[in-house]
């Protein structure tokens, strides 16, 4: 049964990432063994993440003859840093980390946050593209807390679980209801569809 499975490649080198999306698409059984493939797509620069995450897709599609898909994600803080990191959220946790981002605040009672995520899929029986978008809103936790996760978890509360950050749920908790896990979902629908 498990080499009778297609393939399904997940183009990251972020092995929290494909950890994450690995356990959700295994439970559903859906007929697809999920690889992790390291390769570096092309990264445009655009305030529009669908723009970025189609363009990085388009841009490996000549070295795989298989369906695969890409994840591109995003951390805003809408209120008061206007968007900020957005989609610059890899370099910026690189450069300014969780610490840095608070620094940026004074206000915690007010913080408006979302995390946003594209899952760009090449299906390769329709030679097609599709895309799955998952947002989450909550606010920015004065402190860094928890020692799950990765990125801004530490510091964003989610508004279903508003007295913990992302880091302090369990990985089934917190795929149920991350950007990620509204995507992965849409994702699973699509291949059980098709």
């Amino acid at each position: 049964m498990e080499n009778k499975k297609k393939k399904l490649y997940f183009i990251t080198g972020n092995t929290h990432k494909f950890n994450e999306i690995y356990k959700v698409i295994e439970s559903e059984n859906l007929g697809y063994k999920l690889e992790q493939l390291d390769i570096n797509p092309i990264e445009i620069q655009s305030d529009n993440p669908k723009d970025v995450a189609l363009f990085k897709l388009k841009s490996i599609k000549k070295d795989l003859n298989s369906s695969y898909f890409i994840e591109d994600a995003g951390f805003f803080v809408d209120y008061p840093l206007n968007g900020f990191p957005g989609i610059y959220s890899s370099y910026i946790f690189k450069t300014l980390g969780n610490k840095g981002i608070l620094d940026l605040i004074s206000n915690f009672d007010s913080t408006h946050a979302h995390f946003s995520s594209i899952i760009a899929l090449y299906y390769e029986p329709l030679d097609k593209e599709f895309l799955f978008e998952g947002i989450i809103e909550g606010k920015l936790s004065p402190i860094i807390k928890g020692s799950n996760g990765f990125g801004y978890d530490p510091i964003f509360l989610p508004n279903k679980y508003p007295e913990k950050t992302f880091a302090e749920l369990k990985m089934n908790e917190k795929n149920k209801i991350s950007h990620r896990g509204i995507a992965i979902k849409k994702l699973i629908n699509f291949l059980k569809e098709n």
